[in-house]
């Protein structure tokens, strides 16, 4: 052994199974000392790795090995073997091997690789926040697994620049634990592909003043869910086109004030069940009739709270409560396969669409 403090060795031990152990990739005592050596240039023996992994296991690092018994004989304080009287025999004893060491992670790859492709899909985080988290995801497992993710590095085009993202995530659940409102700047694209502050006719920017109340993702967008000051409604911002945020003094409006909540706190499981495109408008009781293939398109959109009836080889009538222009564009998107039934409102707001499409394309 070299002078190396003993719980120096210890944590470089730690930093080899880290590296280059999983559960498809063990390490031998000989494995470890040969990287000890080569790379931390520390000399250790096999009974030093043993004594150190057991020091870590006591810490609380769960370390996965396998071990034999080997039969070795019994030797006097001389180093001669002891031979048994009776038997004429070298008396031996059990000794205990432990060999194929691996870190047990806190995740598996199978789990990591979820988290990983979550990221990517994401497009309301932005190219270089995105990266260094997939890194650093890579890096609570072992090398074996960031071998096999190296496409990671090619991001799409369409992610989010607004680098303020996390900020803005910040701020605003610091405004939600302390109920106050918030003011921000609000971005939109333009024909120069690039975003630009939202203003007035006057030409000014324009200052959002809004009650915080949750912050939700869907369909790889992150949204804040809130109320705009001028109004009792609900409104959603995405969270990636929030710029300049500024927390106030001033203390939100009670989300069971506002209309469609029902006098109720908000319950974000059943605000994004009927909001599956986060618009914001009144719920309405629909009943629409689909294609056969599409009750699973239904089920994905609206969640399985919804009611079938009237089933026969054309399709099926579907019956639940949701968001107006969810709705609305949710029969747009599939028609003719989804057709409105009720309310006759909604219906016939529908049929002037398609007949405005049916002239845009006549012309």
């Amino acid at each position: 052994m070299t002078g190396k403090p003993p719980k120096k060795i210890m944590m470089n031990i730690l930093e080899v199974l880290k590296r280059y152990s999983d559960e498809n990739h063990r390490l031998s005592q000989n494995e470890i000392i040969d990287i000890l050596d080569k790379q931390y240039d520390i000399e250790a023996n096999r009974r030093s790795i043993r004594r150190n992994i057991m020091n870590l296991m006591d810490l609380g690092y769960e370390i996965e090995y396998k071990e034999t018994i080997r039969k070795m004989p019994v030797k006097d304080k001389s180093g001669k073997k002891i031979i048994d009287p009776d038997t004429g025999e070298v008396v031996k004893e059990d000794n205990y091997i432990w060999s194929d060491y691996y870190l047990v992670r806190d995740f598996t790859d199978d789990e990591l690789r979820l988290m990983i492709d979550g990221l990517l899909f994401s497009r309301h985080i932005p190219y270089s926040e995105c990266k260094d988290l997939v890194e650093k995801i890579e890096g609570l497992s072992s090398e074996h697994f960031r071998s096999r993710v190296k496409y990671i590095s090619t991001l799409p085009d369409d992610k989010s620049n607004n680098k303020a993202l996390f900020l803005n995530v910040g701020l605003i659940d610091e405004s939600i634990s302390k109920k106050r409102k918030i003011t921000f700047k609000y971005l939109e694209y333009d024909t120069d592909k690039k975003m630009h502050v939202k203003k007035r006719e006057d030409g000014s920017e324009r200052i959002y003043l809004v009650s915080p109340y949750q912050m939700a993702a869907r369909e790889g967008k992150y949204y804040l869910i809130c109320n705009y000051d001028k109004y009792d409604d609900i409104s959603n911002y995405r969270l990636d086109r929030i710029s300049d945020i500024e927390i106030t003094n001033e203390p939100i409006k009670p989300f069971k004030k506002l209309k469609w909540s029902n006098k109720a706190e908000l319950n974000l499981a059943d605000y994004m069940k009927k909001h599956p495109y986060m618009y914001s408008s009144d719920d309405v009781m629909v009943s629409f009739r689909v294609v056969l293939p599409m009750i699973g398109d239904v089920i994905d959109m609206f969640g399985t709270d919804v009611r079938f009836s009237d089933k026969d080889e054309t399709g099926v009538t579907v019956s639940t409560t949701t968001n107006e222009r969810a709705m609305e564009q949710f029969a747009l998107n599939f028609a003719p396969d989804v057709m409105v039934l009720r309310p006759e409102r909604l219906r016939k707001k529908i049929v002037e669409q398609l007949k405005k499409a049916v002239e845009a394309y006549e012309k």
